[in-house]
């Protein structure tokens, strides 16, 4: 009766020491459940957004002129690219001044309608002026900025 009593009794422990072990393994587990990454929501710089609007208005400008339209009117401000908050990591240099410069003259001269160089090449000046900064500056967009251009 007493080798049943101490089997007993070591049986209990064995059981007891199964649970409370798994019981820690649970608690170890659920940490790392709630462990995920938080998801973090992009948000584009001013210069990013307004990028991309000056992509969208030179596509647009693109279509009109492979229709035969004329364009006349420029409805963006290209002076905000002075003044509009560069993206995390970028800064204005007087090489990026520079091609700024240069790209709102071109960009303007494709409205100018009492211009004698032929649209087109107008269009596609303004377009190599884009291609040229953004090699020096910030590259990644050069593959799009490309199919900006009136073969």
């Amino acid at each position: 009766m007493v080798s049943f009593l101490s089997n007993k009794h070591f049986t209990i422990c064995v059981f007891l020491l199964l649970c409370l072990s798994c019981q820690q393994k649970a608690e170890q587990k659920e940490p790392e459940a709630d462990a995920k990454p938080e998801l973090v929501m992009y948000k584009p710089s001013e210069m990013a957004n307004f990028m991309n609007a000056l992509y969208a208005y030179n596509l647009q400008l693109k279509h009109q002129i492979v229709n035969g339209e004329v364009p006349t009117t420029m409805p963006l401000d290209l002076m905000k690219l002075h003044s509009a908050e560069m993206s995390k990591g970028h800064q204005r240099t007087a090489v990026w001044n520079n091609f700024v410069n240069v790209f709102i003259e071109s960009q303007q001269t494709v409205v100018d309608t009492l211009s004698n160089t032929e649209l087109k090449a107008r269009y596609n000046a303004a377009i190599n002026n884009c291609l040229a900064c953004h090699k020096t500056e910030c590259t990644g967009p050069i593959p799009k900025i490309k199919k900006l251009l009136i073969q």
